[in-house]
């Protein structure tokens, strides 16, 4: 593995090409969970472990055990049995961490509330799985090669969505004490912010 090329891996997927800004994915619990400073950070810290170990187990399904016609010798099954199990290894993921959180932090299990659960239904989470396994364009194509350029871009992908969520989360904060339009209150004011922090974004697209 290249570290030079693991390293711009990370950058194109948690800043420039980031999957709530540019790709529009995990937008429910982004605006669900961005309220707080303590429950966006304990979020972001659930989808990096889940979003890392998804990317290395479903890049060795797909690879070792779909692609391969190793279940039940069908090759043509793997469009079919992909996202499935993808889901399957999600969920799984996910009740890994309720768990571990329900027992361990139970503040932080209660403020996610069913934030934490819908991590499973997280379409960044999933997205992710399915770029480390499909002919993606720009850099995800790398992914297909190592299984480290995918836990990479998994790993990258959940830093970024935490940055965005910590970001939102520091915006909706200030915007309680704010004097805003009844209209604008809430999620239309966050779309607002988003659709502005998104802007802001594109000015890393130098760095590709």
């Amino acid at each position: 593995m290249d570290i030079s090329t693991a390293i711009s891996l990370a950058i194109f997927v948690a800043l420039i090409n980031n999957f709530v800004l540019a790709r529009f994915l995990g937008l429910c619990p982004f605006l669900g969970v961005s309220k707080k400073m303590d429950s966006a950070f304990g979020m972001g810290m659930a989808v990096i472990f889940v979003m890392t170990l998804a990317s290395a187990v479903t890049w060795l399904i797909y690879y070792y055990l779909l692609r391969k016609g190793n279940i039940f010798g069908a090759q043509d099954l793997a469009p079919v049995l992909k996202t499935a199990s993808y889901i399957l290894v999600i969920a799984a993921l996910v009740q890994l961490v309720e768990m571990f959180l329900k027992k361990n932090v139970p503040t932080l299990y209660q403020s996610l509330g069913i934030y934490l659960p819908l991590i499973t239904t997280n379409c960044a989470v999933l997205g992710v799985a399915l770029l480390n396994t499909t002919d993606a364009p720009m850099a995800t194509r790398i992914t297909q090669d190592n299984i480290f350029y995918a836990m990479i871009q998994g790993c990258a992908g959940g830093v970024g969505f935490t940055i965005v969520l910590l970001l939102m989360s520091g915006i909706r904060e200030r915007l309680e004490t704010a004097d805003i339009p009844e209209c604008l209150k809430g999620v239309p004011i966050a779309f607002i912010c988003t659709s502005l922090m998104a802007f802001a974004f594109m000015g890393f697209l130098g760095l590709s």
